[in-house]
């Protein structure tokens, strides 16, 4: 039996759910951050005398540094010990957020966004691999239930809590609200995590390390500044994207050939843990692309508030937490792979029923869509996680959560940028195409009930009719949005045929448990 089998099996359940609660706390306070600044952004933009392109540094620093600080976990937790990275991670992210919130400039608002992420980019694939070693293995699927609850949960609900702070206190506190849960994750981290036993004559690879984080910092760039560069017409954008497919390539081939490389090759030998990369870059193409454009389609198409817009948005968490309540209690007792599929379908539903979303659409429509969505996303992500690692080696697991979660940040940002970059040229090509009908020939616009103000023949009438025409094509540019994640989702599920079932447990003659293929 492995040191990590040993210890799962001389925990009490007393012990395993305080150490469960504690790294709980600093995976929620993580990922809450990364959506929970995104409606207090206008806020600080008057504050800070920023521009729109500037104050957007503020979700994008986060988000690189994130990115860049992910896959050198593995190394930084075997070197150290885990619970020693875990207590630095969660004090330095900790106080990067009250430095976030008395930031009193947009450069040290930057600067400290920076130092956050890069603390921050540890705390989710540490508790993951704190969790797949508290628990014993036949109760993984149960434990990967409550760590994605906190992982999923956080990003969805970090508008509504954002939003509410924002309205009724200052953005400030969208960052100071971190102080007591760090503080609470500290102590607990402190009292009941164990400690790992340190590799001390490890040596980094820093020169890979250095191509990896230029190739993510370089893409991040290009995704983040691609939409008002114009894209490649851009030679910023160019060398960007050169720079980040040529360090690629360089790291790839390092990898491969390096002695002690910065990623072990071995790692993606396990044709499990390379299907679940993907299919988490899925989940996090359609999570995070989806709550990037429900809140300006809302707040902007719909003309709700920031706060009810929020709640409008938090069905979505509780669709989540039910899922994830019952997928815990299936796994195991329903092949993963069946549970994954339902949670396709009902993602792919949610997105086909969003693709007849209109201007009108009534409350209830949003909080059912948006409830499925969630029910389809939980379902998709607990046993995901559970089957990714389900053949990997343990020697390869806290690199393995860390390409996990980096990978997931990666679907997040590509699909942001390229949704976004569709919505704007499908609102032009959208726009184009319904003012074309627009001409005095038509009678529609000759009727008498027609409203005085669309008189195309007046420069207000003129001015109205467009923005009639803007709304209209902004809102079929949303479905077309709606309709492409719904084909990605569907695009995927053939995947399902080549992931490996976990192993089954099944009783022997004497009644003990024998494991079975």
């Amino acid at each position: 039996m492995n040191a990590a089998a040993t210890a799962a099996s001389e925990t009490t359940p007393l012990e395993r759910g305080l150490t469960t609660v504690s790294i709980m706390l600093a995976t929620i306070m993580q990922a809450l951050d990364t959506t929970i600044a995104n409606v207090a952004l206008p806020h600080m933009q008057g504050s800070m005398a920023a521009t729109q392109d500037q104050i957007s540094w503020v979700l994008t620093s986060y988000i690189v540094a994130a990115a860049i600080m992910t896959p050198p976990t593995g190394f930084l937790a075997s070197r150290f010990g885990r619970k020693k990275l875990f207590l630095v991670s969660v004090t330095g992210f900790t106080i990067a957020s009250m430095l976030c919130g008395a930031a009193v400039s947009l450069p040290e608002m930057v600067v400290f966004r920076l130092l956050q992420g890069a603390f921050g980019a540890g705390l989710v694939p540490l508790s993951q691999a704190v969790l797949l070693d508290t628990y014993p293995k036949e109760k993984h699927g149960s434990a990967m239930a409550m760590w994605g609850m906190g992982v999923m949960l956080g990003p969805i609900l970090g508008p509504t809590l954002g939003g509410y702070l924002t309205e009724y206190y200052n953005w400030r506190w969208v960052f100071y609200i971190n102080l007591p849960v760090g503080l609470l994750a500290l102590g607990g981290i402190m009292a009941f995590v164990p400690e790992t036993d340190k590799r001390k004559g490890l040596s980094f690879d820093w020169f890979g390390f250095a191509l990896l984080s230029l190739s993510i910092g370089a893409l991040q760039m290009m995704l983040d500044r691609g939409e008002s560069q114009n894209w490649f017409s851009s030679s910023e954008i160019l060398i960007e994207t050169a720079l980040a497919a040529v360090c690629l390539y360089m790291f790839i081939v390092h990898m491969f050939t390096a002695r002690n490389p910065f990623l072990e090759p071995g790692l993606f030998a396990d044709r499990n843990f390379v299907i679940g990369l993907f299919f988490i870059f899925i989940v996090g193409v359609v999570l995070l692309a989806t709550l990037a454009l429900l809140p300006p389609f809302l707040q902007n198409l719909m003309g709700y508030p920031v706060v009810t817009a929020g709640m409008l948005l938090a069905p979505r968490g509780v669709g989540t937490m039910i899922a994830m309540m019952l997928v815990g209690r299936l796994i195991g007792k329903i092949d993963i792979r069946l549970l994954i599929l339902f949670g396709l379908f009902m993602t792919a539903l949610s997105l086909y029923q969003m693709m007849g979303f209109t201007t009108e659409v009534s409350e209830f429509t949003i909080i059912r869509t948006g409830t499925i969505q969630g029910v389809g996303l939980g379902f998709i992500f607990v046993p995901l996680s559970t089957i990714t690692f389900a053949t990997l080696d343990l020697h390869y697991r806290t690199e393995g959560t860390a390409m996990f979660s980096l990978m997931r940040n990666i679907g997040s940002s590509i699909g942001i940028s390229v949704m976004t970059t569709m919505l704007t040229q499908n609102t032009q090509v959208m726009h184009a195409s319904l003012a074309a009908t627009l001409t005095p020939f038509r009678m529609a616009l000759q009727s008498p009930w027609l409203p005085e103000t669309w008189d195309w023949q007046s420069a207000t009438g003129a001015v109205t009719l467009n923005q009639v025409v803007t709304a209209q094509a902004n809102t079929v540019a949303y479905l077309n949005d709606f309709q492409a994640m719904m084909w990605i989702v569907i695009a995927v599920v053939p995947l399902l045929l080549l992931m490996q079932g976990p192993k089954r447990k099944a009783p022997s003659r004497d009644g003990h448990m024998e494991v079975m293929e």
